[in-house]
């Protein structure tokens, strides 16, 4: 299928938020002066633990909502790093409710929306921190639904999460073309059934997983080239 003939049979655009949308390291940019040194490996490992937790708790059965994940994870972080500071703590979880967006983020959405695609962030996120990233971030205008795993109580890439997109627009897997920058998630997608564009923002290696997906590019500026927009975008 060429990229033409997959942007007439798309009907909505589906992202991941963080590391997708939202940059997860911008949180701990915002209070890089008190970390020093220790900021770069703090931030890695909150991420790292953060995922780990979700994969961990659905398997455990014991589920409990990305906050308390998030804020976990963060405890995990900063104690590997002999720092007690329940204070910088409680900031550090303010500032990841306004994370920074990626640059093209904006512009994609918009494009996206004015071309007449549905919108949608799926994410591991708690409804309430989606709400504050997206306002924080003031794409909420071009995202027209921000479905979490909340309602399931169980965290990606359980299939099941991958189906609250077709049951809420009413279209096959095949209508979607999904983004992460999560290798894990974009293989889990694409097993599922959706078009795939893994953002490979990091520079990770390809999962050895079931699901493979269809596109890999740098940023999110792929998708409006997959979708033959890019000079309606004004890129």
């Amino acid at each position: 299928m060429t990229d033409m003939a997959l942007g007439t049979s798309i009907k909505a655009c589906v992202f991941d938020a963080y590391g997708t949308l939202f940059d997860v390291h911008s949180a701990v940019a915002k209070h890089k002066q008190r970390l020093g040194k220790r900021g770069h490996e703090v931030s890695a490992m909150w991420r790292t633990k953060q995922l780990e937790y979700t994969w961990l708790r659905s398997l455990m059965g014991d589920y409990t909502d990305f906050w308390q994940i998030t804020s976990d994870a963060l405890e995990y972080a900063l104690d590997s790093h002999d720092i007690d500071d329940k204070i910088l703590h409680d900031d550090l979880m303010q500032a990841y409710l306004n994370l920074r967006a990626y640059s093209e983020v904006p512009v994609v959405l918009e494009t996206l929306k004015n071309a007449g695609y549905k919108t949608a962030i799926l994410s591991n996120g708690e409804p309430s921190m989606l709400a504050s990233a997206v306002s924080g971030a003031d794409i909420d205008q071009w995202i027209d639904e921000s479905l979490s795993v909340d309602v399931l109580k169980i965290f990606k890439p359980d299939p099941r999460v991958y189906q609250l997109v077709t049951d809420h627009f009413q279209v096959k897997p095949e209508e979607v073309v999904f983004q992460s920058s999560n290798a894990w998630d974009a293989a889990g997608a694409a097993y599922f059934g959706f078009k795939v564009l893994w953002v490979n923002r990091f520079d990770q290696r390809a999962e050895r997983l079931p699901g493979k997906p269809d596109y890999e590019a740098k940023n999110l500026n792929k998708l409006l080239d997959i979708l033959d927009l890019t000079k309606k975008s004004g890129a």
